[in-house]
């Protein structure tokens, strides 16, 4: 049996406005959930707040969940964690983001690390995602819109794609698909478009973004894969935290990924700069040295882990020379 997978329903209403009759286990980040605890009005039966994206953590911390339904407060670590401790435990779960950080918010999976990789488990989407633009819009700049990273990847990862299918690469499963290519860059447009606004923490930019993650998401659900936007640029940000002696952000890892990886496929980097600039994703924030040793493993790298073929695979000492400046 195959399986689509539906975004989750998605309310936009003030977090103040929530009515809840249910007990309610919490699944949170602390700033995020300090910053909107006095609009949230229900009883909170447990917290639970996940410190690293693991399965052996989240079955550990899973053991104190009380309450009939779940309520993630946070970015990508807080959903994923609730997500897989919804299934777990059969509840109902409800994603209220503070920011538009990822598009974890509405995938069916959730992303866990081990052996110095990202993997996804499948487990569902939230059942509801309220949306809180004034909430979103207040969140700290480098956040707030941070998600058009897994929007703009559509850049790398459907060259990607398409250059799988050109090197006979391409598997039965994730086979090029012309149609879904265009799809794909469509809603690449629409992101670039509204990336100023979402960067200013305007309703209508916001909106927008928030269409372009559902868009993409939907599309990778229907194709059942990935492809169109996930490539090179994420092999390189899994790779390269393990470089760093302390983590960042996904946006802070995404956003290289993107420029450094479109650079070395021969792209135009002139409007991905200017759409990450708008959202005001940090470009810089990984040490020089990290990322050269990053590219130069990334090809044993993505093929030890059964990454998805993509220029990531091809990279040498050869094209140290050729990575584009983040400065």
């Amino acid at each position: 049996m195959k399986r689509i997978w539906p975004n989750p329903i998605i309310e936009i209403m003030p977090f103040n406005d929530i009515e809840e009759s249910r007990d309610v286990a919490l699944v949170f980040s602390r700033a995020a959930y300090d910053a909107v605890k006095e609009r949230l009005h229900f009883n909170i039966s447990s917290f639970t707040e996940p410190l690293e994206a693991t399965l052996a953590h989240w079955d550990a911390i899973g053991a104190d969940l009380k309450g009939d339904v779940i309520y993630a407060v946070g970015g990508g670590l807080a959903v994923d964690t609730a997500k897989y401790l919804a299934v777990k435990f059969g509840k109902p779960i409800i994603s209220l983001p503070t920011a538009l950080s990822v598009d974890a918010f509405m995938t069916w999976a959730s992303g866990y690390r081990d052996k110095g990789c990202v993997y996804y488990t499948e487990t569902k989407p939230p059942d509801k995602l309220i949306v809180d633009f004034e909430v979103i819009g207040a969140g700290p700049a480098s956040i707030r819109a941070a998600g058009i990273t897994d929007v703009l990847s559509i850049a790398t990862g459907s060259w990607d794609w398409k250059f799988a299918e050109k090197e006979g690469q391409s598997t039965p499963e994730t086979e090029f698909i012309p149609y879904a290519y265009d799809a794909a860059q469509a809603i690449l447009d629409g992101v670039m478009d509204c990336a100023e606004a979402a960067g200013k923490g305007e309703p209508d930019g916001l909106k927008q973004l928030l269409d372009c993650l559902a868009l993409q998401v939907q599309l990778c659900n229907l194709i059942g894969h990935a492809r169109p936007e996930e490539g090179s640029e994420h092999y390189f940000a899994y790779s390269v935290e393990n470089e760093m002696e302390k983590g960042l952000p996904h946006g802070d890892l995404v956003g290289p990924g993107i420029m450094l990886m479109a650079g070395l496929q021969g792209q135009d980097l002139a409007p991905l700069k200017k759409a990450l600039d708008a959202c005001n994703i940090p470009l810089t924030n990984i040490a020089q040295v990290a990322i050269e040793r990053t590219v130069l493993g990334l090809a044993e790298y993505s093929t030890r882990h059964g990454l998805a073929y993509g220029i990531a695979h091809t990279l040498d000492e050869t094209h140290l020379d050729k990575l584009p400046s983040l400065r």
